[in-house]
């Protein structure tokens, strides 16, 4: 690939989609190397609290390897040989260990309350003392969630946190304390970051914050494929100045290619060493916070998709439905479906598929049964129930498909 290369918008999709890890044929029999190398292929999983399905990290390794051994991601993140940490990367997030070093100067801004942290160190200005209390009281009786400190529940006020909460996070952001485990209703327990983290990891020499910043921007230009400058930002939410300066760095370096792709505005970004893949046959039933459309304008561009997260929307106002979860099928997202985990019946339940405009449902719907049985079994899940008529109703406003 050379310099100011031109993409066809197809092209740029199988591109996206094979650095993203899907295509790849699926082995029976995941392994945990093989489920650890596709976090490590994508930098990171964004976590998410609602479980109306599944927790949202588990539903990545599945769309791209198949059913999988859930307790197997669990011990990866929390197990004794642990190999990821959460932080705050894209959202709150699960990577790999040796993403940690690329992190601390985010940890050291939220320390000096610079940007975006200001409000998360607010309370450590305000009450040191409380903010040392608090951490003392981990220290001395190791790990605790906000729940196991006396006056935790939340008073009202910044997401509802009471002032340990707010404490707790603090310490987070700053690298002082990471998640040691997660209990109950998924509540973050926390540990001194030295007591969770492998001393080597620790050790690790620090980056200056604009080296650590161009390792996150190509990590991301690597798991994207091909990407615009807000695209390759957003994925580790970095700032505007940062992303501008870095991305511009890495172009002069020639580790990052310029490109232009058939009807997007902005200039697109590309790894050298990115090969154009052929046109595969795939499937794969996304999470709402899948990495390959957590952007929703990246969404847009790349596959005519414009995708809304309703969850928080009433239910008279929902055009789709509370947790949906796109279809791809081959380089195309094709569907909408609705569907929870009824798990004291032991069911699978769509509410509702909903169809892209000029999609032949008669096509799809055999691979997206197969898809849904498959996704039922690795729940533990002993059937499927498909709403009577499936919904191909249109969006309320026109959208324009992606050139093929």
């Amino acid at each position: 690939m050379t310099k100011g290369m031109s993409l066809r918008a197809a092209e740029a999709r199988r591109i996206a989609l094979a650095a993203q890890g899907f295509g790849s044929r699926r082995a029976a029999g995941v392994r945990r190397g093989t489920l650890l190398s596709t976090i490590s292929r994508l930098g990171l999983v964004q976590i998410d609290s609602v479980n109306v399905l599944v927790r949202s990290h588990f539903i990545p390794g599945f769309s791209r390897l198949g059913p999988y051994d859930r307790t197997v991601l669990e011990r990866l993140a929390y197990g004794r040989s642990r190999r990821l940490f959460e932080y705050w990367a894209h959202e709150a997030s699960l990577l790999p260990l040796e993403m940690f070093p690329l992190l601390r100067w985010r940890m050291d801004r939220a320390r000096r309350a610079i940007g975006t942290y200001s409000e998360v160190a607010r309370l450590a200005r305000e009450q040191p003392r409380f903010i040392a209390k608090v951490r003392k009281a981990i220290e001395e009786r190791g790990p605790l969630s906000a729940s196991d400190f006396d006056g935790a529940r939340g008073e009202g006020g910044w997401w509802g946190w009471s002032d340990t909460k707010r404490a707790l996070e603090y310490l987070f952001w700053s690298g002082a304390v990471t998640t040691a485990s997660r209990r109950n209703s998924f509540e973050r327990v926390y540990d001194l970051v030295e007591r969770v983290i492998p001393a080597g990891i620790l050790a690790a020499p620090a980056l200056r914050e604009a080296d650590a910043q161009r390792e996150l921007v190509l990590v991301a230009a690597r798991a994207l494929g091909v990407a615009t400058e807000t695209d390759l930002r957003d994925y580790f939410r970095l700032d505007t100045s940062d992303a501008k300066a870095r991305i511009a760095e890495l172009v002069e370096d020639g580790k990052l290619l310029v490109a232009s792709v058939e009807g997007w505005r902005h200039p697109a970004y590309l790894d050298p060493e990115r090969r154009r893949p052929r046109r595969r046959e795939m499937s794969a039933l996304l999470s709402p916070f899948d990495s390959l459309i957590w952007h929703r304008p990246r969404a847009s561009r790349l596959f005519g998709f414009d995708y809304r997260l309703e969850i928080y929307t009433p239910s008279h106002k929902r055009v789709y439905g509370y947790y949906v979860l796109p279809y791809l099928l081959d380089d195309a997202l094709v569907a909408r479906v609705d569907m929870k985990a009824d798990r004291a019946a032991a069911n699978l339940l769509v509410h509702a598929v909903h169809f892209e405009d000029g999609v032949a449902r008669d096509e799809v719907m055999p691979r997206l049964a197969a898809d849904l049985q498959a996704m039922a079994e690795w729940l533990s899940l002993g059937s499927v129930s498909l709403p009577s008529s499936i919904d191909s109703r249109r969006c309320r406003e026109p959208r324009a498909r992606a050139p093929r």
